[in-house]
Parts: structure tokens; sequence; C-alpha cells
């Protein structure tokens, strides 16, 4: 795990939600995710999302390890 003090990059899941909106999670930052009209809305709403969640959050972030597509 690392501090988030000395992070600068963040990976977020963007997914379409049934409503037609964009969501995006944050995995480093458990609990930090947003919703937008359009991808250019989704990204500045995650970046802002992360801005808080980091004024709130005072512990160790998850690592980010990697994306997997696993059929079944």
């Amino acid at each position: 795990m690392k501090y988030y003090l000395n992070m600068e990059k963040f990976t977020a899941i963007i997914t379409e939600g049934q409503d037609g909106y964009l969501l995006s999670k944050v995995v480093e930052l458990p609990g930090c995710h947003t919703q937008g009209k359009n991808l250019d809305e989704v990204v500045s709403r995650t970046k802002e999302a992360i801005s808080v969640c980091l004024k709130e959050k005072q512990e160790k972030l998850t690592e980010f390890i990697g994306l997997y597509q696993i059929e079944v």
C-alpha cells in the first residue's frame, strides 16, 4: 500500500449506468465515486471527488494491481 500524500495519479473505473450516466469509481480510494452525463464531465467530477476524498482520508491507499477480464 502507498500513502496518498505522494500520489498524483489515480485509477478510475468508468462504466455506464442503467440510466445512461457514466459512473466512476477510484480504485485506490474505497468509497470515492461519482457520475457524469459524458466522459468530460465524469473525468472532471472524478478529479473533484479525489480531492475531497484525499482531504478526508488519513490512511493508506489500496494499491492498484491491474485489470483482468475473466470469462465464465
